[in-house]
């Protein structure tokens, strides 16, 4: 398997797969007005444990769910069951939205086998497939943390990626990259990194939920003036929406791209980064 996505198909023939775990990675905003973990407490896809992002996140940090420690992250891994030799499925409730997050922080800390369900639980139950409301057994499962450092980038990183002229992809709205509108986190300034461009991560997804072909994607990327053969990063508000971006380069070909987990959430709150708008 090279591809990052799962169909639903895919996913029903081999459910029972002893090596096969799923997760639920639901996470929302809180203007959603979703709980995520009340609804996979009411209707999961089976077998699936709950992927909290935010109990994942480094709580020794002032900025929105940063990838946490590897130590932490292992030790949550293993008690949810999801480890060494095991092909790692993430979905979320929105379709894609939040799962994309979980591919990349597993990714990032060295568990490559791991695929993103394509359309995600709307999907699954729109094709009338069976869900259930208990949550599985725990059968705890050893997980080696192995940072992968080439997947994710700090501040001082992205400022040397900037300086330098390097390709970054901001996945957030039109008019929050052009700072029309004020920033949902109090302190933090609209607008954009100089020299980023825009890419809307809702471009990237078809209107059944499923992400856009790969030819389709790589004429969004090359329209924007990305070239996937060269190093990119991608930001948005609080890394969430950057890693839809990912999941697009990844599956249009792209092989070196990695995430500014701080996002604009960190760079427009500091007075020494610079800020471009319009």
């Amino acid at each position: 398997m090279t591809s990052p996505l799962v169909s639903t198909q895919w996913l029903a023939e081999h459910l029972d797969a002893p090596d096969i775990r799923i997760a639920d990675a639901s996470w929302y905003l809180p203007d959603a007005g979703r709980s995520a973990k009340a609804e996979y407490q009411s209707a999961h896809i089976a077998r699936a444990v709950f992927f909290d992002l935010e109990d994942l996140s480094d709580e020794n940090n002032s900025l929105p769910h940063m990838l946490a420690p590897a130590a932490k992250f292992a030790s949550r891994m293993r008690r949810m069951g999801l480890g060494d030799g095991n092909l790692i499925v993430v979905y979320d409730g929105a379709g894609l939205y939040s799962s994309p997050r979980a591919w990349w922080m597993l990714k990032a800390m060295g568990h490559e086998d791991v695929r993103v369900l394509d359309g995600g639980l709307p999907k699954w139950r729109r094709e009338g497939r069976p869900v259930e409301d208990m949550a599985p057994p725990a059968y705890p499962r050893h997980f080696t943390p192995r940072q992968n450092h080439a997947l994710l980038r700090n501040f001082e990183q992205m400022r040397k990626v900037q300086e330098s002229g390097g390709q970054i992809v901001d996945a957030r709205s039109p008019s929050r990259f052009a700072g029309r509108e004020p920033e949902p986190r109090s302190g933090v300034r609209p607008g954009h990194i100089p020299g980023s461009v825009n890419v809307h991560y809702a471009s990237l997804i078809a209107e059944d939920g499923t992400l856009k072909t790969a030819d389709e994607l790589r004429e969004i990327f090359k329209n924007r003036g990305v070239d996937l053969s060269k190093p990119v990063v991608t930001s948005c508000g609080s890394g969430v929406t950057a890693t839809i971006v990912m999941l697009g380069l990844a599956v249009a070909g792209a092989s070196d791209v990695a995430l500014y987990d701080g996002s604009w959430a960190e760079w427009g709150a500091r007075g020494d980064a610079a800020v471009g708008v319009g």
